[in-house]
Formats: C-alpha cells, sequence, structure tokens
C-alpha cells in the first residue's frame, strides 16, 4: 500500500528560515516540500499551479503578509490548511489569525519535531498551538472577562477534563490516553463543549481556558 504523502509549501522571506525548514522535513518520509514562497503574492500564484495540503505561513512577508494570505486562503482555498510561523512577541497578529481562521500556530524557533507534528495534526483536521506560544500569548489574560455566570458552568465533569488537555496542547488520541477513554468518545466530548462555550474550535476553546483558568474551576468543584 502507497504511504500518502503530506504536500507542503514553505513561504517565509528569509532563505536561512526556508533552509532550515527544508532540512527538518527532509527527514520526513510522509511530508514533501512541493514549492516555497519568498512573498505573499507568490504564495497566492502558486495555488494555481500545485495543490498543497499545508502551508507553513510567515505572519511577517513583503508585498502581502501572512494575514492577507490566510484570509485569501481560508476565502477561497478552505481545504488547504495553514500553519502560521511566528515569533513569541507578535501577539496581536496571532489574534488576528486566529479570527481568521489559522490551522496551527509555531514559534520559528520551535524544535523540528513542534513543527512537523503541527503539519501532521493540522493534515488529520486537528488544529495545533505551539503550548510554549499558548503559555505567552494567554498568560496575562487568565484571568480577564470573568462573569457572573461563568462560563465553564454549563460543562460536565469530563468535559472540563478534556478541555484541560486541550489547553496542555494534548491531541484527541493524547487526551483519550490520559483520560482512559476512546478517541471517538473525546471527539464527542470536545465537539459538545464547543457547542456550550459557542467556540469554533480547539484553538479557540483554550483561549477560554486560559482566560478562565480552567484547572482552577475544576479544582475548585471537583476536589479529589
Amino acid at each position: 500500500m502507497k504511504k500518502e504523502v503530506i504536500k507542503v509549501i514553505i513561504a517565509d522571506d528569509h532563505d536561512i528560515i526556508r533552509q532550515g525548514l527544508k532540512r527538518i522535513i527532509d527527514f520526513e518520509g510522509d511530508i514533501c516540500i512541493i514549492d516555497e514562497a519568498e512573498n505573499g503574492k507568490k504564495v497566492l500564484a502558486l495555488l494555481d499551479t500545485c495543490k498543497p495540503d499545508v502551508i507553513l505561513l510567515d505572519c511577517n512577508m513583503p508585498f502581502m503578509d501572512g494575514i492577507e494570505v490566510l484570509r485569501t486562503v481560508k476565502e477561497f482555498h478552505p481545504s488547504i490548511k495553514v500553519v502560521m510561523l511566528t515569533v513569541e512577541n507578535d501577539k496581536k497578529t496571532i489574534h488576528t489569525a486566529i479570527q481568521i481562521g489559522a490551522d496551527g500556530y509555531v514559534l520559528k524557533d520551535s524544535a523540528g519535531t513542534e513543527i512537523v507534528q503541527a503539519i501532521k495534526r493540522v493534515y488529520r483536521g486537528e488544529k495545533y498551538i505551539d503550548y510554549s506560544l499558548v503559555d505567552s500569548l494567554f498568560w496575562n489574560i487568565k484571568n480577564e472577562g470573568k462573569q457572573e455566570n461563568h462560563p465553564f458552568q454549563e460543562l460536565s465533569r469530563r468535559e472540563l477534563e478534556v478541555l484541560m488537555t486541550m489547553s496542555k496542547g494534548l491531541s484527541n488520541k493524547e487526551a483519550a490516553e490520559k483520560l482512559y477513554l476512546s478517541e471517538k468518545t473525546v471527539k464527542n466530548y470536545a465537539t459538545n463543549l464547543f457547542k456550550k462555550l459557542k467556540v469554533y474550535d480547539r484553538v479557540q476553546a483554550t483561549i477560554m481556558a486560559l482566560q478562565n483558568d480552567v484547572e482552577a474551576y475544576y479544582k475548585m468543584h471537583y476536589k479529589k
């Protein structure tokens, strides 16, 4: 049986970054770099001639920045997954990317395993965010936006536990192993909690979990 290969475009205006990413990905037998781009306009031009599964997209590029490219891709090529490459202090841009619907967020200086994991997870339809990036982005806003009616009050104990695994960057499979559940059951809990929290994906759920300190809420209501 032929092995499925994930087709990737790398988009970054720094050649050294592109070359570094290529060296990392070249070790993976199931990921193939089909092209690269040094600016936003070239990314969109490439989509007329090749059909990537995933784009590794720098947030800041000349001619057309990553946010503009992301918006266009999501509007006209919604099946293509986009992993944003960013730096730790680019928080405003990342917030915007979250709203537009990027599929993953990885720091440029992340370990190679982190970048490969992001590509594979978004390809499978999951959302991915570098855990160190989550910590940096939302540490100072964890306690903001507290409401009289707590956003987690409708969640069951199991839904809260699944939400906590999301906030730690665990995949559905990893969450299933940790909670001694099937992966399908975890997915069902995730779908239910998304509806209750009125969010669309794991990234938005993670943001809400950190803003409202899901672990503290859980300990308060379910002391062992």
